[in-house]
């Protein structure tokens, strides 16, 4: 077990690597700099190189890339040139705000689907299941940009129920808080809903084919009993993994929904960052989501003996060597 999570963390660092130093080097590549940003647009080139020089920006990529990498080993994600603000310090400002976004809209998603995928898998290709289907692949189907817009209409718009815009800090009232968290939270969660659908139902329909399903069918067991005592659990696997990876990527891909609803997450950060070419900002919220994905992957593989101790099993089983066979002199 030691071994395996050592090899993760190695793997996962060699990812981290890779996507900040192609970060780094696309926004390198890109036009314009933060010295221009900084001086303004009237800013004359010999007074844009002046100020790269006084920032380091005139050094060649790779030497600006591995000093920033010594730095954000020793926990030194560097200061923003904009606001001479640590960006550690930053990302953990913004970071509560992106966080319960990315959980509310996994939880959401997860409460939709999981009840949708198990009506759906009772009885595959029924009524109930095709319109289910339906539902799910129309949000599928809807990127955050459209969901946003259209949910502000209904619920913000025509039944005046919750804010259209803004943020309010949990410190305000939890209730304040959740008011201004649901809509964004259902709009980056609604495609997240058709995933987890998919997944579950096509597991739930195989294990309900296996013979030990109708075995304990055949003991007179209820469905909703064999359904959650027999069927759920060997084939939440796929859910498992897809739920860690999806909190990942709900953390690192809600810049969409931020700057819809002028949330102050680090979607907005970075969205800033890039447009004003702070490529240390950007660096630093690249190289923490990145780490971010690499720890719920390690998450979810452990995870994996918890939720079915046959994995453990199977594991163990490996580290049993087979016995040698004999050579036989000819």
């Amino acid at each position: 077990m030691a071994i395996k999570i050592l090899r993760s963390v190695g793997y996962g660092l060699l990812v981290v690597l890779l996507v900040t130093f192609g970060v780094s080097l696309m926004m390198h590549l890109a036009p314009g700099s933060v010295s221009q940003t900084i001086l303004g647009a009237e800013a004359t080139p010999e007074a844009i190189a002046a100020m790269d020089a006084e920032l380091g920006y005139d050094r060649p990529f790779i030497i600006q890339y591995l000093d920033w990498l010594w730095h954000a080993i020793r926990g030194d994600l560097g200061n923003s040139p904009l606001t001479h603000i640590p960006v550690t310090e930053s990302i953990m400002q913004r970071l509560p705000v992106t966080f319960e976004i990315a959980i509310l809209a996994l939880a959401i998603s997860l409460l939709i689907s999981v009840p949708l995928a198990i009506v759906s898998a009772s009885r595959p290709n029924g009524t109930l299941d095709r319109a289910i289907s339906a539902l799910t692949s129309v949000f599928l189907s809807v990127p955050a940009f459209v969901a946003g817009p259209v949910l502000i209409l209904i619920f913000a718009v025509s039944f005046n129920a919750l804010p259209a815009l803004g943020w309010s800090d949990i410190g305000d009232g939890l209730w304040a808080n959740l008011r201004t968290a649901l809509l964004p939270a259902l709009a980056a969660g609604l495609t997240e809903i058709a995933a987890f659908h998919r997944v579950l139902r096509s597991d739930l329909i195989g294990t309900l084919s296996e013979d030990y399903i109708a075995a304990a069918r055949a003991k007179g067991l209820s469905g909703g009993y064999v359904m959650m005592r027999h069927a759920f659990r060997p084939s939440s696997f796929s859910l498992l993994t897809i739920s860690g990876l999806s909190l990942a990527r709900l953390i690192g891909g809600t810049i969409v929904v931020e700057i819809l609803f002028v949330l102050p997450g680090l979607g907005q950060f970075i969205s800033n960052a890039v447009i004003s070419n702070d490529v240390i900002a950007v660096q630093g919220v690249v190289a923490f989501i990145a780490l971010v994905f690499v720890v719920v992957n390690m998450l979810v593989d452990i995870s994996y003996g918890i939720v079915d101790p046959r994995v453990r099993k199977v594991s163990n089983s490996k580290k049993t060597k087979a016995p040698k066979t004999q050579k036989v002199a000819a």
